[in-house]
């Protein structure tokens, strides 16, 4: 519960691919006996934050509307965006979404620092 409204964290487009391909190759890791690796701290920090969103969906850091990329605004419609710091400098981009009846947070992307870097114009390369 969030302000009263029961909240819910939705993984979509390119994050939801992201999410995916890294819990097959935490799964073979594991199954090859791997106990630790960046990937599978990737993984863990990504859940981490999904329990934080639940808790709170303003958990991470605003972004300003003049940073937010318009892929987003059109494929999304997003209004507003806010990122997640995440393990090994990645980051987790997300919008939050209300209702009178719940509050959902939705993964956008998650991407690597210079990826990010690159995707918010913080450098041109």
């Amino acid at each position: 519960m969030f302000k009263g409204k029961p909240t819910r964290v939705i993984i979509t487009g390119e994050a939801k691919e992201e999410f995916h391909e890294l819990n097959r190759i935490v799964g073979q890791e594991i199954a090859g006996g791997i106990t630790r690796s960046d990937h599978q701290t990737l993984l863990n920090s990504i859940k981490q934050k999904i329990e934080l969103l639940k808790a709170n969906p303003e958990y991470g850091i605003h972004i300003p509307r003049d940073r937010i990329p318009k892929e987003y605004i059109i494929e999304y419609g997003v209004n507003n965006l806010w990122k997640a710091d995440l393990s090994g400098a990645w980051r987790m981009i997300y919008t939050i979404r209300g209702s009178k009846v719940e509050i959902i947070s939705l993964i956008l992307d998650i991407l690597s620092h210079r990826d990010y870097e690159k995707k918010f114009r913080y450098r041109n390369s």
